[in-house]
């Protein structure tokens, strides 16, 4: 049977979403337009994502690139299709809203997910995400970009930069 087109609803065939399970998930602007190169709409999604009071969902690590968004999603009585929609809604209500549209969509429908094992390196994943900017070429380190977060600065834990 041949790879079904991409948006096919037959992707999310078998999506499963598990209470306590952390999930690497990407998302992409539509047609991969870089609305967040710009400081102000970066800016204004950023904001919602660093002080997202999210139920069913605790967001462990995120970046927000030019034209795509990647993060640790940890379930906690949501499911994870029901997360991103919050996730994409915020910060598009909060883009259009600086860029002064209405009516546009920011996101391209669907996401990619990745339900991480139990041998997987939790903070191993957490400085993949956040040096995206860096393997993108954008900045040199990681602190020097201002597009992330990640839940273990306030523990004390030191990203690699």
């Amino acid at each position: 049977m041949p790879y079904p087109p991409a948006g096919s609803e037959r992707l999310r065939c078998g999506r499963h979403s598990e209470q306590g399970r952390t999930y690497l998930v990407t998302f992409a602007t539509k047609g991969r337009e870089p609305i967040f190169a710009a400081w102000e709409p970066a800016y204004a999604a950023a904001r919602t994502f660093a002080a997202l009071p999210a139920p069913g969902f605790r967001l462990l690590c995120w970046v927000l690139m030019p034209d795509h968004w990647h993060g640790l999603l940890e379930l906690s009585g949501g499911n994870l299709s029901t997360a991103v929609r919050c996730l994409k809604g915020r910060s598009a209500r909060a883009a259009n809203g600086v860029l002064l549209r209405t009516g546009r969509s920011v996101w391209a429908d669907g996401f990619h997910d990745r339900a991480l094992r139990a041998e997987d390196d939790l903070l191993d994943t957490a400085r993949y995400i956040i040096r995206n900017p860096v393997r993108a070429g954008i900045v040199t380190r990681c602190g020097a970009y201002s597009f992330w977060n990640a839940a273990w600065l306030d523990r004390g834990v030191k990203h690699r930069g």
